[in-house]
């Protein structure tokens, strides 16, 4: 077993131990968090709002070491992932599919090529993964953080990856100010780094290029405020660790502006990174170390300040709680989705319509098309927002839709979430969209093309926008063919007119509406 895997924990997480012989049956709840510069895995149970550790293991892969000038991913760095992964799959075996995710970050997030290794990887380990954005990355590391923190207050939380920063202003576990920074442990040693030579020169290109990036988030971050500085993850451990060995900080897991400044005089007299060896550093972190101290140092001088805590919980702990509220009131998706209705003022009634009926085709078809309860939340929620693109123009409204749905920050989506249904509002109306369409992974293809057909036809029976959802019509399925019955009627109506137009719509992409 390589050195830098963690051997399985039993151990409860800081701030969150709770006896699992209490209350009800613990969920078993599974996070993998591919990182730029590691990969970890967290097991864990779940019940009363605490997580128990089971497994906890950690590598480092170092994904972004890997990306070429052009931005793609060799070979030999996916290989050292799927290795990776390979060791990790074992612990994944009694876990529902339900209660694993799998998320990526800032490599996967800019590699050309990450869908290459996204396919190898679910091939390998039989589960979907989830390309996160920036903000997202930081809302999760936010949740994972305040978890493990008992008190109250305002405060600041950074994480600095191996390719982006995330810093982040919240008060209990509601987040402020989220924002993911393309500045990390391996992209800067890469940059300020690739030759090895340390200097008080490198170290302040770095440094001043991690200010021009915090830059723009300043004022605003300044003005909200904070009382406690906090950060997480491998960087700020290690900075710590250090500090601690020799003895640079009035007690461990605190990070002072003084102690900072000796680490960075120490790191520059190394002046190699193949040198860098230093009392509380790991080996494995001394190549990317400085860079990381760099960022830190930026972070201390722009936001001005004297000291920052190490807190346990970061991304991985994130997800496992963010997991455990999906699919309640507490789903962090809702509140996006309400946020989203309310600043493209949609309207409500008419989506609750099409959502009302979207539900009743739903239940119609489910048996005979195999749809789970995972389709017929997505198909709501994509009822829900099918008007947004209204706020920028009626015409073309469903690409504009679309566009902001795949777009936009939304707290709680991944981005194969936010592509999902940004698919089916853009598929809502008008011509099927083939390519869209075929540009999805090929195994989601059916189950969208089901999805948006009865999207559609509900868009279709609220058209005259009622007051209330209309009654249904006779619906049924035959493989693909959908058969729709209407009532004996000897003049067209509003329905058999768009009933008309929408078979000619589907039978040009190749599916079969059937009316009678």
């Amino acid at each position: 077993m390589p050195k830098d895997i963690l051997l399985p924990t039993y151990d409860t997480l800081p701030g969150l131990s709770h006896s699992i012989a209490d209350g009800p049956e613990p969920r078993r709840l599974a996070a993998i968090d591919l990182g730029s510069n590691s990969f970890h895995l967290l097991v864990a149970n779940y019940q009363n709002e605490r997580l128990q550790v089971v497994a906890r293991l950690g590598e480092k892969v170092q994904l972004a070491a890997g990306l070429d000038d052009e931005g793609f991913l060799s070979d030999a760095a996916m290989q050292r992932a799927l290795d990776c992964l390979a060791r990790f799959a074992p612990f994944l075996s009694d876990i529902p599919p339900a209660q694993l995710r799998i998320v990526g970050t800032n490599a996967l997030r800019d590699a050309h090529n990450s869908q290459t290794f996204i396919d190898l990887a679910e091939a390998q380990l039989g589960h979907p993964i989830e390309i996160i954005a920036g903000r997202e990355e930081a809302r999760l590391i936010y949740l994972g953080a305040a978890h493990a923190l008992a008190e109250s207050g305002r405060r600041l939380i950074v994480d600095i990856g191996g390719g982006s920063t995330e810093l982040i202003i919240g008060e209990a576990f509601e987040p402020r100010a989220l924002e993911s920074l393309r500045m990390g442990c391996v992209t800067f040693s890469r940059r300020f780094f690739a030759d090895g030579d340390l200097s008080e020169k490198r170290m302040r290109k770095a440094e001043l290029a991690a200010r021009s990036e915090i830059a723009n988030i300043l004022r605003p971050y300044q003005r909200l405020g904070w009382e406690d500085p906090v950060g997480s993850s491998g960087t700020i451990k290690a900075v710590a660790s250090v500090l601690h060995a020799y003895a640079d900080t009035p007690q461990e897991g605190l990070i002072t502006h003084a102690g900072l400044k000796k680490l960075r005089e120490r790191i520059i007299k190394c002046k190699h990174v193949d040198k860098v060896a230093l009392d509380g550093l790991k080996p494995d972190r001394a190549k990317v170390f400085p860079a990381g101290v760099a960022i830190l140092s930026a972070i201390f001088e722009a936001f001005e300040l004297e000291q920052m805590r190490y807190a346990d919980g970061a991304l991985r702990e994130g997800v496992l709680f963010d997991m455990a509220g999906r699919n309640s009131a507490e789903d962090s998706r809702l509140k996006s989705l309400e946020t989203l209705k309310r600043c493209y003022d949609v309207d409500t009634r008419q989506a609750e319509n099409v959502a009302d009926t979207a539900h009743r085709l739903f239940a119609a078809v489910r048996e005979a098309w195999q749809l789970s309860e995972d389709h017929r939340r997505y198909l709501c929620w994509a009822s829900d927002v099918h008007e947004i693109g209204l706020a920028i123009s009626h015409s073309q409204f469903h690409r504009h839709g679309a566009y902001l749905l795949e777009h936009s920050d939304l707290p709680g989506f991944s981005r194969p979430e936010q592509r999902l249904l940004a698919f089916l509002v853009r598929a809502h109306r008008r011509k099927f969209p083939l390519k869209e369409w075929q540009a999805l992974p090929k195994a989601q293809q059916s189950v969208c093309a089901r999805l948006a057909r009865l999207l559609r036809l509900s868009v279709l029976l609220n058209h005259s926008r009622p007051e209330t959802p209309p009654p249904l019509p006779e619906l049924s399925v035959k493989g693909e063919a959908l058969h729709i019955a209407l009532p004996e009627s000897d003049e067209p109506t509003l329905l058999s007119t768009d009933l008309e137009q929408e078979q000619a719509y589907l039978e040009a992409a190749g599916f079969t509406l059937a009316v009678r």
